[in-house]
Formats: C-alpha cells, structure tokens, sequence
C-alpha cells in the first residue's frame, strides 16, 4: 500500500475520477484503472458492412458506419488521394496516390486492425487513379504512363501492366474474372476495351512484311518449312483492345447490371455516350448538356443512371431504358463520386467543394443527410466482409 497526499485525478477520453487525500493505491487498484484505460482507448470495431471514403484535403480514409452515419476512424493515407476500392473479402482497402499523374503509389489499409499496411510503389507506372479489385488482385490506372497496371497481394508485386496508348486513362471496370477490362481515356475522348484471350501454344508466322516461303512444284521435292512453335511452347494471354470514340472529357463510366451497355458522360460538351458491349460499337449519342461531369453510377436496378457535375452541383439523374432526362437534383457544390447502397435505399454523392457527402433517397429523391469524412471527399466505395 502506498499513501499520496494530494490531489489525483485521472482523465482518459471522458472517464475522470477524482481523489481526496489521503488516498491509499494498491496493485490492484491499478490493474482495475489500467483496464478502463483500455477499454476506452479501443476503437470502435469496424462494422461488417463498412462506407469508406476518401477526404483529399486531410489525407485520410475514413471508415464509416452506414447505419448510424458516424465516423468510427480516420485512417492516414498519402497527399493526393483520390479512389479506394476493397478487396472482395471486405477486409483490405486500397488507395491511389494521383498526384495529377506524377506520383507512383497505391496504399493497402487494413480495415479491420484500422492501420496502413504497406506503400506500393508503381514505378514505373505512373499517376496511379481508376481502380478495381477482381480475381484475387488490384487493378489500377496509371494516367501520367497511359498504361493500366495490375497489382498481386500475395506476392506484393506488380505482376502486369498494358499500355493504352490514350492520353489520360483514368477510370477502370474489370470483369469478376479479370478476362475483360473498360476504361476512359478523358483527353483521347474514347474508351478502351480490352480482352483477354488464351493463345494456345502461340501464334507464330514469318516476321511482318516478309514474304511467305515459295513452294516447290517439282514431284517428291522438299518443300521450305513453315514457322511453328518451338518446343514444349505454353499457352499464354494475349489482350486485345478495342478503342471506341466518344467525346473529349469522357470521364466517369459505368457498365449495366446486364453487362450490355457502358455509359459515359463528357465534362466538356456534356454529351452521354452509350456503348453496345456486346457488338463493341457505339451505341447512342445524347445531348444532355451535363457540362462538368464528373462521375456516372447506375441504380442496382440498371433503371437509372446518376450523372454528378463539377460545375453547378447538379445531380443528373436519367431513364436507362428512354434514355431521357428524368430528374435534376440540387446536390451540392462539386458534385463528384457516387455510390448506392447495396441495399438500393440510398445513394451517396460527395460534393468535393462543400466538403460533405450527400444522401439521397433513392424513393423520394430528397437529401436526407449530410456525412462529413474530412475536407474534399471524393472517392468512396463499400467494404463488405465475407466470414
């Protein structure tokens, strides 16, 4: 026993208790105090159901609560943050360092420790932005290397990468099996579809421009041997792309529920481009006057298309079976990404100049909250934990 002849008074996070003296403290009286410390310094587990979301003003990556709207945690990432996406189990957040297309690094947070991970460096892809989580891996953008990169967890390397060839490859969509891959090139003003196709054994054939071996007529006389594969050849992906015009400032996109149809929105002429997926042609042309957009989300339904604008924080929301307009909604300055709520009762628009994110009923169409994740929020996405 030890006896303190003053004053003690313990404050940690909203538990104060106070003391008179003389107070006499004994070991166990300190394992007890030690406890409560303890209890009030964890943090608050991470829901199964999880909103992340970027702020690109504070640098951080904020988990959220869907059900209460509160913020459990802000987690640093690093200082141009501009899209996360979550690895399929829901436990894994990854997020690209843009820097306008001159930095070279991803971020993996772990969600459920609520801590970073490790920096990936993507060199020598760079301005890393779009991403995608599909088979195992994180696919990316790499806007200022006109490139799309591919990066492994298992092995934490970078394990492919295909050059588009397009000025400012920015946003991405992959297939559940990696075999197919959609972006938009902002400045090109087109979309690339790239397809992964199993080679068996090679293809192989005499060098471009040269001329096919001369076969020899005479009877029984040897003819000149074609190329083939050489020995023990395997197969091997091949990808091909397809690039399909639409506008300069085609920028955010998204493809059907259906997996028929890609719409993209241009900030500069504000036209909507519509893409048979199926034909890998264009489809349509609307003249919607949504100058400024930004980004392009379809309901869970594939009814509606949400168009977001930079420039006068409208919210276009259009028919996906009439292709007209169906409702504008005042959302805010800076209207920027969306995302709908797996439930389909929400959709969440952030709106980077008022530094909050929307809520918006997806019944009535009304705001119906405001969420604030930090200065400048942008991208955000879902982590949804499979047990």
């Amino acid at each position: 026993m030890k006896s303190i002849n003053r004053i003690f008074i313990l404050q940690k996070k909203g538990l104060a208790i106070g003391f008179r003296t003389p107070v006499l403290f004994s070991a166990a009286f300190f394992i007890l105090i030690s406890s409560c410390i303890a209890q009030v310094n964890v943090a608050q587990p991470t829901p199964a159901k999880s909103l992340i979301a970027l702020s690109k003003n504070d640098h951080t990556l904020a988990i959220v609560d869907p059900v209460s709207l509160k913020v459990i945690v802000r987690i640093p990432v690093g200082q141009d943050p501009h899209e996360v996406i979550a690895s399929t189990d829901g436990k894994t957040a990854y997020v690209s360092i843009y820097g306008g297309g001159s930095l070279h690094e991803l971020n993996v947070i772990d969600l459920i420790a609520q801590k970073p991970l490790v920096n990936v460096d993507t060199r020598p892809l760079f301005g890393p932005h779009g991403l995608a989580f599909a088979n195992g891996k994180a696919w990316f953008t790499a806007e200022g290397s006109k490139a799309i990169g591919r990066y492994d967890p298992a092995t934490n390397k970078l394990d492919w990468s295909m050059g588009t060839g397009q000025d400012r490859t920015h946003m991405i969509y992959v297939s559940s099996n990696g075999k197919k891959i959609y972006t938009t090139n902002v400045s090109s003003g087109t979309v690339s579809i790239i397809s992964d196709t199993l080679i068996q054994g090679g293809q192989f054939g005499p060098p471009p421009g040269a001329k096919p071996p001369v076969q020899n007529g005479a009877p029984g006389a040897k003819q000149p041997s074609q190329p083939g594969p050489p020995p023990n050849a395997k197969p091997h992906e091949e990808w091909r792309q397809t690039i399909i015009p639409t506008a300069v400032g085609s920028e955010g996109f998204d493809v059907s529920p259906d997996g028929k149809e890609l719409w993209t929105a241009a900030s500069e002429d504000g036209t909507i481009t519509i893409i048979n997926l199926v034909a890998q042609k264009l489809d349509a042309k609307i003249d919607a006057k949504v100058t400024g957009a930004n980004r392009l989300k379809f309901t869970l339904d594939g009814k509606l298309v949400f168009i977001s604008s930079l420039r006068d924080g409208q919210l276009f929301i259009y028919d996906a079976v009439t292709r007209k307009e169906f409702k504008r909604v005042n959302i805010g300055h800076g209207a920027a990404g969306i995302l709908m709520d797996p439930n389909g009762t929400r959709a969440f628009i952030a709106c980077t100049g008022d530094d909050y994110i929307a809520v918006l009923d997806l019944k009535t169409f009304e705001v119906i909250s405001r969420l604030d994740v930090g200065g400048g929020p942008d991208g955000m996405e879902w982590a949804i934990q499979n047990h």
